[in-house]
Parts: C-alpha cells; structure tokens; sequence
C-alpha cells in the first residue's frame, strides 16, 4: 500500500503529464535559493572543519569515525566527482519539497536540533517533518533503491551510513517520532516511502556507547574478515566485509588489503575483490 505521500505526488504528477499542473512562482523561486544554497554549499573551501560528532555521522561504524577524529589524513581520495553526486542529493531534496507543496502536502521544513545523550550533546539538520514525525530524503542508484532501501529490514541490515541511528538521534532530539526515509531513484525517476520500525531507546544507546567510545578514544574495530566462497564452497581466501566496502579508511585499517578481480572467477571481466588474505589464487 502506498503511503499518502507517494499517492499524492504520483496523482500531481499524473495531471502534470497531461499539461494541467503549472508551477507557481513562488515553489520554483523556493527550489532555486534551495539548489544555489547548496551549490554554495558544496564549493565551500571551509567545509573541512575539526573533527565533531554530528547527528549525520554519529550513526556510522566506530571504526571509522575513530579514523575520522585520529587519522583523518589517511582517507582514500574521493572521486573528482564526489561534489557532484553530492550535490544531486541536495537537487533531488530541494525538486521533492518543491512537488510536495504543489500536491498539497503539508509538511515541515528543516531545522536545526541538539541531542541530549547525558555525556554530550549532538548537533544536526533533519530534512522535513511529515504528520508528527521525522522523514530524511535520499536519493539513491538504481541497485541501491531496489535492494537497499527495499525495505526497513533490508535498509538496517546494510547501513553502512548510519541512517537508522541519525533518524533516531534527529527524532528524540526534535521530541517527534521517527518517520521514515523519502527515496529517489536517480536513474529513473521513481520514489517511496520507506517507514522506519525502529525502536528508537536500542538506537539511541548505540548511539550513546559510540560517543563515550570516542570520549575514549581506543579503536577498535568493529567487523572481521568474511570466508570467500566460490561455488559454494570455502576457499581458503578471507575478504572485506560488505560494510566497510564504503569505508575511506578501508586500507589503513586492513593494511594487507588487496583490490583485484576475483581470481577464482573465470569470467571475461571478473568482478573486484577486496581480499584480507589470498592464500589461494585458483588455478590460474
């Protein structure tokens, strides 16, 4: 069942492709100081500030944000187009909230809120409020959409980024309940909704045991190797596990990390592999 979101952007949209909606104004002048504000954003040459817990990345694994805080400079280089994949996130949020006040969606614009966890306090921005509680807009690849955020469960299971606690941490802080996460398929153009079924005291300790880890400050790693399989069976190779594929520290804190093709495939084009140790090359 659609989400009174989804069904009433999807009828907007419908009567748009019919050449009945026009965009007032006032929405479309809203999206351009949203796009140019984050086009400003973006380009800051200040954005590179200390090391700070933020409600945007207090959900992330301890791990990293130890490397984060310690040995900052020891991040893989991101991607000359990094900005930009960036920036189209905050484009497809600026575009979404603009359709939604054109549907007649109520809704709350973001806001600044601090988290209370006893030992410390937590700043961030949540994206919008819809009845009561708390909604992040994300806009994601085509897999990603169709696997990631294909529901709560599989989005929990695969939270490299830590939007689950980020939206428990935004919701407590704003004394609203946590609503869910708004998708966007950059591919195609397709969107829902996606509720949250957290339980948002489990979030909230986690929360609270990564900023006293950090008070600390002694790493410790948060995943083990994973036992490579091939045709079901164990080949003695150990490789990354799939949540710190996304890590920016991924070498410093595997430091015998090797990226190759797979070499148990015997594919054209093998796919990548990030071994932890290689005791068994296949053969040949």
């Amino acid at each position: 069942m659609m989400h009174p979101v989804e069904l009433k952007l999807h009828q907007f949209l419908q009567e748009a492709s019919k050449g009945n909606v026009t965009i007032s104004q006032q929405t479309a002048t809203k999206i351009g100081e949203d796009v140019r504000d984050a086009v400003i954003r973006q380009f800051d040459n200040n954005q590179r500030r200390t090391f700070r817990l933020r409600m945007s990345n207090i959900g992330k694994p301890y791990c990293q944000l130890w490397f984060e805080k310690n040995k900052p400079d020891e991040a893989l280089p991101r991607p000359n187009t990094f900005a930009i994949a960036m920036l189209i996130g905050d484009i497809v949020e600026a575009v979404l909230k603009g359709l939604m006040t054109e549907a007649g969606i109520e809704y709350g614009d973001s806001d600044n809120v601090v988290l209370d966890i006893e030992t410390g306090k937590i700043s961030g921005s949540y994206d919008m409020v819809l009845d009561g509680a708390v909604v992040d807009i994300k806009s994601a690849s085509d897999w990603s959409y169709k696997n990631k955020f294909e529901s709560y469960e599989s989005l929990k299971n695969s939270d490299a980024f830590g939007y689950v606690g980020q939206l428990a941490g935004y919701a407590k802080a704003a004394g609203l309940l946590p609503g869910g996460w708004l998708v966007l398929n950059k591919s195609t153009g397709d969107f829902k909704y996606v509720p949250a079924e957290l339980d948002i005291d489990t979030e909230l300790t986690k929360l609270k045991e990564t900023h006293d880890k950090l008070e600390k400050n002694e790493f410790e790693r948060c995943f083990e190797p994973i036992a490579e399989t091939f045709n079901r069976k164990e080949t003695g190779n150990t490789i990354l596990p799939k949540e710190c594929s996304f890590c920016d520290f991924r070498k410093s804190c595997w430091p015998n990390l090797i990226e190759r093709p797979s070499v148990m495939s015997k594919a054209k084009e093998p796919r990548l592999v990030s071994y932890i140790e290689l005791v068994n090359e296949g053969e040949g």
